[in-house]
């Protein structure tokens, strides 16, 4: 399993709500469950990729046979004995930073990977106890961790924070196993959005320069379509609306900005974009004005 998408943030929830990664605990079972037997049977509703948190080293033989991931969680980020144990799986890991961890801490626990030969590991950030009723995200921590491996933030106690953390650095966002479809696939919305905005590498190949240009135009497309469902609003508020109501002016200033943002392609182009553009989200606005209810 690859942990790490070189464009999008790996979403990871709950099997039910068809994430990029599934994840599921066995922490919960205190060792009364059966981890082979348990582990078999969710295989056999589901194939995808998976991660799995033991509740001990007892389990890690069943997962090694049966996931594709293994999650340290935070209460055993500083059992070492487990973390070595667990990179000797060969599986990927994520480790969770324990609420008290320092980064040195934090790093160091991926280390002990490290040491058994297992180079795919991955931070997780879960928060710090404060006097919240839950625990609070440290952004800045994630951003420093970040320049040393990367870093899935766990935002199941606010969704509405993964926006926050991709800009942080996140790769992942973890939203648990209780994660709703609608929750996965606003912060899948979010990370194909923001990915192409954040990324400051450059590719060394044609077909890295190609992905990423696919991850730009998957962005492009949703900002256009965004846009267009703005831009009949605007036309239905509008005393008139659709090409008869067209504000030259406004469409003036609008390719007059964007040429700031845009200086390679400057204002004759930006112009002859943004006339594209417009013109076809007032075609899209009176095609649905049209259409039957």
């Amino acid at each position: 399993m690859n942990l790490i998408d070189p464009g999008n943030a790996v979403v990871i929830a709950g099997i039910a709500a068809e994430p990029d990664v599934a994840m599921t605990s066995l922490r919960h079972r205190h060792g009364l469950v059966d981890a082979a037997a348990e582990l078999t049977a969710l295989r056999g509703s589901y194939a995808g990729p998976l991660l799995v948190e033991p509740f001990s080293a007892l389990d890690l033989p069943a997962i090694a046979e049966h996931a594709d991931g293994v999650l340290v969680g935070a209460a055993w980020m500083q059992d070492f004995q487990l973390l070595r144990a667990v990179a000797r799986t060969g599986r990927p890991v994520v480790i969770q930073r324990a609420p008290a961890a320092t980064l040195e801490e934090w790093l160091s626990a991926a280390e002990y990977c490290v040491a058994e030969g297992n180079h795919e590991v991955v931070l997780c950030e879960t928060g710090t106890r404060t006097h919240l009723p839950h625990h609070t995200l440290d952004l800045a921590l994630v951003r420093e961790a970040g320049r040393h491996r990367p870093v899935y933030v766990d935002v199941s106690s606010d969704p509405a924070l993964a926006t926050a953390a991709l800009s942080a650095g996140a790769r992942g966002l973890l939203l648990g196993e209780d994660a709703e479809a609608g929750q996965v696939a606003g912060a899948r919305a979010r990370a194909a959005l923001l990915a192409p905005l954040l990324a400051d590498d450059e590719p060394a190949t044609v077909a890295g320069a190609r992905a990423e240009i696919d991850r730009v135009d998957a962005a492009l497309a949703t900002l256009l379509d965004r846009r267009a469902e703005l831009a009949g609003l605007v036309q239905r508020l509008k005393p008139v609306g659709g090409f008869a109501g067209r504000d030259l002016d406004r469409e003036r200033q609008i390719v007059e900005a964007m040429a700031v943002r845009a200086p390679r392609l400057g204002a004759d182009r930006i112009a002859r974009i943004m006339t594209a553009v417009i013109e076809a989200g007032l075609q899209a606005s009176e095609e649905r004005d049209l259409s039957p209810a």
